[in-house]
């Protein structure tokens, strides 16, 4: 979950759940430009993206937001991409945030490969010669390495901050979720993530709790689906092919530094963990130094792609 910034109308849903119809307006220098698209199923994806205002982009991304929240709250890193050249592209998860869809629930997990493939699909169609990252954190980092693990349309490189291929879940809440999977899936469990454990910066957590756009539980079926998620990922690492930066918060509680040991080593693979900094790293008072380190590597792989 990266980003504070206060929910505002844009991406309101309804108290159905449903995203508010809406004009809008061209962007602020700086800000998104927000759309909405209809997903294969026809759900309504709300889309936003970060132009390059000045020269020509050197490079595409396409971010994939944490649990409960929505790419909204990513503003400033799309921002500081777009400034730096990249042209940077994000969509609120079905289900969460702007999109529509049962809040915080799916039918499939792969409905979020699906939705994935597609946004990948229209950001590398805009300059489809022009290097395409993959950015995703936490819960987005999950899908996006599970995505890549099953051989769909790929990205060019891919980022991961504090994937969530484990958690600190404790065991009578997996139980809960196992037993309850049959007889309630609809029911929702509070997701027990504790604010102080975003940042160390406290406006972060007190804005995360005001965004109304945040889901703060989900659904059995979800969680049940993302433990699923986990084991198949962590038992495919072997096949990641995709050059890979993994960036973790050495004092990360909520996905501990462990989880992203296993990436560590794996060919193409390039792991930094930040001491003192906790599970947004891009929302610490150093986040845009972090941000900076991404786009220097990133940097660094495309030069060899061109001169490879």
């Amino acid at each position: 979950m990266i980003g504070s910034n206060p929910p505002s109308a844009e991406g309101q849903t309804s108290t159905d759940g449903e995203p508010r119809a809406r004009s809008q307006d061209a962007p602020a220098p700086g800000t998104a430009a927000i759309e909405h698209v209809a997903a294969r199923d026809g759900t309504p994806l709300l889309i936003r993206r970060w132009a390059v205002e000045e020269g020509s982009p050197w490079a595409s991304l396409l971010l994939v937001h944490g649990l409960a929240e929505h790419c909204g709250r990513y503003q400033h890193v799309g921002a500081q991409l777009a400034r730096a050249g990249i042209d940077a592209h994000g969509f609120d998860l079905r289900g969460f945030g702007g999109s529509g869809g049962p809040r915080a629930s799916i039918d499939r997990w792969s409905q979020l490969h699906d939705d994935l493939e597609e946004r990948l699909v229209a950001v590398r169609s805009i300059a489809p010669d022009r290097p395409l990252v993959l950015l995703g954190h936490s819960l987005g980092g999950l899908i996006a390495l599970g995505y890549v693990l099953d051989g769909r349309a790929r990205p060019d490189l891919l980022v991961l901050s504090a994937p969530a291929i484990g958690a600190k879940i404790p065991r009578w809440q997996r139980a809960l979720v196992a037993s309850l999977r049959r007889v309630a899936p609809g029911m929702r469990l509070a997701n027990r993530l504790d604010p102080d454990d975003l940042s160390c910066v406290a406006s972060v957590g007190e804005n995360y709790l005001g965004d109304p756009l945040n889901q703060h539980k989900s659904t059995v079926r979800f969680a049940h689906a993302a433990f699923g998620e986990q084991r198949r990922v962590a038992a495919s690492l072997d096949r990641l092919s995709i050059p890979t930066l993994v960036v973790h918060g050495a004092d990360d509680r909520i996905v501990p530094r462990a989880a992203s040991e296993p990436l560590e080593g794996q060919p193409g693979v390039t792991r930094r963990v930040y001491p003192g900094l906790r599970h947004e790293l891009h929302n610490e008072m150093t986040g845009p130094q972090v941000v900076e380190d991404e786009l220097a590597w990133i940097r660094d792989r495309v030069s060899r792609m061109h001169t490879g």
